[in-house]
């Protein structure tokens, strides 16, 4: 990852974030649809490694993009790629970069709709000071595993998949900003998102996700939270790596960090482990960025999170063809990212005290006031047009005074205008329950869904919701 840089005259923010990341039981995926993607062979992501830090050893301790360790760095990869069956393009930075610097490498899967791109990147060079195992050779050498994943498994494709290896992001995100610079309009109109991965191996880090709450976010989110980690948003990150020439010109971007210089929070140790105060990486950019400064716990669990985005966006697992991919549709719907996409009464969403989330540590507490009150949050989704059924998945708590079976205070489920379902104070029980309502009729719409809680002038009922998702069958 770059330091702090004027690109193309604007200045960029802060550094990719990521780090150490906490003793979370298993890394066994409980949702179904995850089961479709790969278990990315996180010892063969660390062979790419050593093999990145063997080309440094062997040019003067670096793989910086002018130098021989960068160039060596890209042959290594493309061999790979090219045995694997990959066309793969080497491509000159023609103009922006620094005087020397080696070229991008692109490899595209040829299958999928090529109208519909999806692009997964990492930058390849690393700085002077030392081999870059972390920065980035973690996201390199991730990447690269992922795409011979993709081409052992061959699976059918929805979509079209296109990987990126950026030469002299050290020095201004330059690659990168040269290669989407250069694309013709029509070609960049066929990148849906690009998804970047800088230092993902941190061993101090936290996991962080860019956008977090963006529609391109929510299959890294979805990943990620089906192994209980609750990751964060990538603020250190933002402006710092080769997303942002994309994001400049329009491209929904996400990806994974770990972490660069800044430090870990109390809160995040508590969370995540690791030392609270000290940096994500304290090799950042330093001689002792070796294999030694590899969590590949970390590395694990970023590698897997990219195989299970690349299925959700690209592969066609079967579920009533063309796009049924519900991954994240509901973003933050677990409510534990802020209130961001929600509207309406947001201050109902939060870790509030009498209350108890389903998971993690926030939900929705509509109404429970004892008077006349009604609360509402919404949120505007795209039902995927491809699943032969889709519903609206939710648990809701309701806690009331009232006695009786007569519904007094009221909990509607509504899409636009029309009202799916209705329960009341009559239903209340002693936990969560689970419930749905089918969106099938909503198939390939863009829709408002709206949670409504109610009450009349007397004797609270409190509507606690939590784990909105969208599913399929």
């Amino acid at each position: 990852m770059k330091r702090r840089f004027a690109v193309a005259g604007v200045s960029l923010a802060v550094v990719l974030g990521c780090g150490t990341l906490p003793a979370v039981a298993a890394d066994s995926v409980p949702a179904a649809d995850t089961l479709a993607a790969p278990d990315v062979d996180v010892t063969k992501v660390r062979a790419h490694l050593s093999e990145l830090s063997a080309i440094a050893g062997r040019n003067g301790g670096n793989r910086r993009s002018t130098g021989q360790g960068y160039r060596d760095s890209v042959a290594y990869v493309k061999g790979k790629l090219q045995a694997a069956g990959y066309t793969v393009t080497e491509q000159p930075c023609a103009s922006g970069c620094t005087s020397g610097a080696g070229p991008n490498l692109i490899a595209e899967w040829p299958k999928g709709d090529a109208n519909n791109v999806y692009m997964f990147g990492a930058h390849l060079d690393g700085v002077s000071a030392g081999p870059g195992m972390n920065d980035n050779g973690s996201g390199s050498a991730a990447l690269l595993e992922n795409a011979l994943t993709l081409a052992q498994q061959n699976p059918t494709m929805r979509n079209r998949v296109r990987f990126a290896w950026w030469t002299d992001e050290e020095q201004g995100l330059n690659g990168s900003d040269f290669y989407v610079r250069s694309l013709p309009s029509t070609e960049r109109a066929k990148i849906k998102a690009y998804y970047n991965f800088d230092m993902i191996a941190s061993t101090n880090g936290g996991y962080f996700i860019n956008h977090i709450t963006s529609s391109a976010a929510a299959p890294m989110k979805a990943y990620w939270d089906s192994l209980g980690l609750q990751p964060e948003e990538n603020t250190e990150g933002a402006g710092r790596s080769d997303d942002y020439p994309f994001e400049q010109y329009g491209i929904p971007t996400s990806g994974y960090a770990m972490g660069a210089s800044a430090r870990k929070t109390s809160a995040q140790a508590a969370k995540w482990g690791g030392t609270s105060g000290a940096a994500y990486d304290p090799c950042y950019h330093r001689s002792c960025d070796t294999l030694t400064n590899i969590n590949t716990t970390g590395l694990d669990r970023a590698s897997d999170g990219i195989a299970y985005t690349l299925w959700q966006r690209a592969v066609d697992t079967g579920t009533g063809g063309g796009d049924c991919d519900t991954a994240g549709v509901v973003a933050n719907g677990g409510f534990e990212s802020g209130t961001s996409p929600w509207t309406g009464d947001t201050g109902s969403i939060g870790a509030h005290s009498g209350q108890a989330a389903h998971t993690g540590t926030r939900f929705a507490w509509l109404a429970g006031y004892g008077s006349t009150r009604t609360e509402s949050i919404s949120q505007t989704v795209t039902v995927p047009a491809g699943c032969s059924t889709v519903a609206l998945g939710y648990w809701l708590h309701i806690d009331t005074a009232e006695s009786g079976s007569t519904p007094y205070d009221r909990f509607t489920v509504k899409a636009g205008g029309s009202t799916l379902a209705t329960l009341s104070n009559a239903d209340a029980g002693s936990g969560y329950v689970q419930r749905s309502v089918d969106l099938s009729a909503y198939a390939g719409q863009t829709v408002t869904l709206t949670f409504t809680g109610s009450e009349d002038s007397s004797l609270q009922t409190s509507f606690v919701l939590d784990d909105v998702t969208l599913r399929s069958s």
